[in-house]
């Protein structure tokens, strides 16, 4: 009777992101996909003639460049009322995610890469991998020439 009225072990199921959909998930399972990598805090420009979007290394003014992550979270929009808060609806259509975002990848059918901390178990992958903005930013507040600050490594 091997295997008979056995529960399968928590830690046998297959994580939380390959089971469910991003409609199906909670809100701490959808916030635990960022990983924190502060490309989408970037400020982008769109270019007049082609729509193309370029970005820059410029962050918003509320990303801490220490973290990569945003002082003011559950109250951003108040302080910057064009950031695009993510959901399941929407992610599919947000032309700018880079391709690296794990909220785009999901979207796409794509799987988490190997950094994300939710598959390595450590935040420190996605700085060793070199999808981290950290290093590389400077703060919307000590600049106001964006179009100088035109970078291509974010996509």
């Amino acid at each position: 009777m091997l295997g008979l009225g056995k529960k399968k072990k928590k830690s046998d199921e297959p994580p939380f992101w390959k089971r469910k959909a991003l409609h199906e998930m909670s809100s701490k399972e959808w916030e635990s996909l960022c990983d924190g990598c502060g490309k989408c805090c970037l400020n982008k420009l769109e270019h007049e003639t082609t729509g193309e979007i370029l970005y820059t290394d410029v962050a918003c003014r509320l990303l801490d460049l220490g973290t990569c992550r945003c002082t003011s979270y559950e109250d951003r929009q108040r302080f910057v009322p064009d950031c695009r808060r993510l959901t399941p609806q929407n992610v599919g259509t947000i032309p700018w995610l880079p391709t690296t975002c794990a909220y785009r990848q999901l979207s796409e059918g794509k799987d988490l890469e190997w950094w994300h901390p939710l598959v390595s178990g450590t935040t420190d992958t996605v700085l060793a991998a070199g999808i981290s903005v950290y290093g590389r930013i400077v703060s919307e507040r000590n600049t106001d020439d964006f179009e100088s600050h035109i970078v291509s490594w974010p996509k």
